[in-house]
């Protein structure tokens, strides 16, 4: 097959090639950026906020493409920037961008969600192109995304024994307005008392025994 005839197949093929790849819109808007409006994902976890866009130019006449990423509201702060690279601070480490120059769709990752990272987020997508100059444009309504609160860990206190009538028990240590004496030691005071008795009897009848029998 000679070259005249590998020219309109070569041809044809970068026609079909670009025809997969074309960022054009279908519908009658010129420019378009989709995302979905709510997400949710639980605290600590990740999720992906995809995109899709299109324009009304043909890819030779595209130069380049560059994706932001702003969040809070529509003319917010940028978190993320391809060109040039930016990450916000609040995001180091945590973002990343699946998406490739020539593809008109990606998603935005964002990992070790916080409950901070509630909030609107918006795609925005710079266009240079050779004979309309840099255009941008961005999702209106953004993607409202819910965090999930983690479940709180429940921790089980120290118990403490029920105070009784008198006496309130706390470790080791016990405080009473009146302490109350064991049996022994009831018996041996009662005991103690008897004996002091029976002495105190016997010496007063040994002086009185004394004092008759002294000569008057």
């Amino acid at each position: 097959m000679g070259l005249p005839l590998l020219l309109p197949l070569l041809l044809l093929l970068l026609a079909f090639l670009q025809a997969g790849r074309s960022t054009k819109c279908s519908s009658k808007l010129g420019y378009e950026m989709n995302q979905p409006e709510q997400l949710s994902a639980p605290e600590g976890g990740s999720v992906q906020i995809p995109f899709s866009f299109c324009h009304p130019w043909d890819l030779p006449s595209v130069l380049s493409v560059s994706i932001s990423w702003i969040w809070k509201k529509f003319h917010g702060e940028f978190i993320y920037n391809t060109t040039p690279p930016f990450i916000h601070k609040d995001f180091e480490n945590r973002l990343s961008l699946n998406w490739k120059n020539g593809w008109s769709n990606g998603s935005l990752q964002i990992s070790n969600l916080r409950r901070e990272d509630k909030s609107l987020y918006f795609c925005r997508v710079h266009v240079t192109t050779r004979n309309h100059g840099r255009q941008e444009w961005q999702s209106i309504p953004g993607t409202d995304l819910t965090i999930i609160p983690a479940p709180k860990k429940t921790t089980q206190g120290p118990t403490t024994a029920a105070p009784t009538d008198g006496l309130r028990v706390s470790g080791d240590k016990r405080s009473s307005g009146s302490w109350p004496l064991r049996t022994e030691a009831v018996v041996a005071v009662a005991l103690f008392s008897a004996v002091l008795k029976i002495a105190i009897l016997g010496v007063t009848a040994y002086l009185l025994l004394k004092r008759s029998k002294e000569p008057t």
